[in-house]
Order: C-alpha cells, then sequence, then structure tokens
C-alpha cells in the first residue's frame, strides 16, 4: 500500500467524472427503483455499448461525434422497445428487460469475435477507465448531463413514460463510455438502495453515499494499485452499507427533496 502513488493531476478528472456520474445517476435510480425496473439501465447500457462496438468496427474514431451518435441511437432504440414491451407485457417487464441485456451482451461477443483487441475492448465497457477521464471528454459529458437534470428536475411530472426512458438514453450513453457498465449500474442502484427508507432529505443523502464510494474507491484503487471501476463499486456497497443502519424506517415516496 502506497499514499504516495496518489496523483491528483489523474484523480481529479476521475473524482470530477464520479461527481457528474452521482449527480445525475442518482435520481434517476430513485425512479428505476420505484418503478420496480431494476436491471434496465443494465440493458440499455449494454445496447449502447454495442453501439460504441459496432461505430469502432465501421471505422469511426473512439469518442468521435460518430461514436457518439451510434450509441444514443442504439440506446435509443432499446429504451423505445422496453417503453412499448412495458406497456404490452407489465406482468413481465423485468423479464423482458432480463432478455434484451443478453442480447446485447452476446450482440457485443460477436462484434468483437474477430478483433485482435476484442478482450480490451470488452473489459473497457464492463469496468471502464475512470482513472483516465479526459478533460475534453467530461466537458461534453457535463453538457449533456446538464440537459438531463434540467428536464428531470424541470419537467419530470410532465415526461411520461417515453420522455423517462430518453433521458435514462441519453445519461447511459455517456456514462457507459466514461465509467464503464458496472459503475453505471452500480451508482444508479446503490446509492437510492441506501436512503430507501429516508423521508426527507433522501436525495441529497443519496448524493452523500455516492461521493463517498466515488472517494474511497479512487483512493483505495489508487494506493493498492488494483482496478478504479471494481473497487468503487465495492465501495459504493461498503458506504451504502454503513448508512443504511442510520436511516429510520419510514413509507418512502417515489421522488422527493
Amino acid at each position: 500500500m502506497s499514499f504516495n502513488a496518489l496523483d491528483l493531476s489523474i484523480l481529479l478528472p476521475a473524482f470530477a467524472a464520479g461527481l457528474l456520474v452521482t449527480a445525475t445517476h442518482v435520481p434517476l435510480g430513485m425512479q428505476v427503483l420505484a418503478r420496480g425496473i431494476v436491471f434496465i439501465d443494465l440493458a440499455i447500457a449494454q445496447i449502447a455499448g454495442c453501439g460504441v462496438i459496432l461505430a469502432d468496427r465501421f471505422g469511426f474514431p473512439a469518442q468521435g461525434f460518430a461514436v457518439q451518435v451510434a450509441a444514443f441511437l442504439a440506446a435509443l432504440a432499446g429504451a423505445l422497445l422496453l417503453t412499448w414491451s412495458e406497456k404490452v407485457w407489465p406482468d413481465v417487464q423485468e423479464a423482458v428487460i432480463g432478455v434484451v441485456f443478453v442480447l446485447g451482451a452476446t450482440a457485443s461477443l460477436l462484434l468483437l469475435a474477430s478483433n485482435p483487441h476484442g478482450s480490451e475492448h470488452l473489459r473497457d465497457l464492463l469496468v471502464g477507465q475512470i482513472l483516465w477521464a479526459d478533460p475534453a471528454h467530461l466537458g461534453w459529458t457535463a453538457a449533456v448531463y446538464a440537459v438531463v437534470l434540467a428536464g428531470w428536475f424541470g419537467f419530470r411530472e410532465r415526461l411520461g413514460r417515453v420522455g423517462f426512458y430518453v433521458l435514462f438514453a441519453l445519461t447511459v450513453t455517456a456514462s457507459v463510455q466514461l465509467v464503464g457498465l458496472y459503475l453505471v449500474f452500480a451508482t444508479l442502484i446503490v446509492p437510492p438502495l441506501a436512503t430507501r427508507r429516508m423521508a426527507r432529505w433522501r436525495l441529497p443523502a443519496a448524493w452523500i453515499v455516492g461521493v463517498a464510494g466515488y472517494i474511497a474507491g479512487l483512493v483505495l484503487s489508487t494506493a493498492f494499485d488494483l482496478p478504479s471501476g471494481a473497487v468503487i463499486v465495492w465501495a459504493l456497497a461498503v458506504c451504502a452499507l454503513a448508512w443504511y443502519p442510520l436511516t429510520k424506517a419510514a413509507p418512502t415516496r417515489a421522488m422527493h427533496d
């Protein structure tokens, strides 16, 4: 273990990425829990990843505009498909989401089958490269997230099912390329789950849990030279477990504070 390895020039952009993801994913995650569609983020993130891989296969530059469009269109198609399935098969929606996730995951494997760097691409898709967050990438991601947060807090009651899925697809498209699929899921679900018994100030508390998890995970992963994405997932879980006993059992509204 060596805290001398901590390099602020690397940690600060990574922490900024964590703040951005936490800011947007926690409120959306509360809605996901309220709707009972916990694995929707995994499915849509996986489909967005397929869009990234497909664009890469056609030779478009990584992080380029074409890749972002391909990822968003793929995620949007998946989101609209799940919107339709929620209307047609509401009693088996979670099962449909699971099938969509498996199809997306196996499609990624098929697209990468002939790629000599396929395992690296798949690893980046799953665990991300948060320690190497590019400030320029953070800039446009922050702009996308600002639109998402403005839409969510300004028009949440009028968005409806389709509006929610569109915002969700836009958010996940940016996030999966920034921090990877595992962190997208953990940030969406773990902080809201830790605060689900809170009747007041739930959103700020969930944000605190998320931020604490990212700080602890980044510091520990750097000090022990471990994969940052995986360590942050565990740090989020530990912070959630530490917070949960402090909350009082109380009825939880779908969204508040």
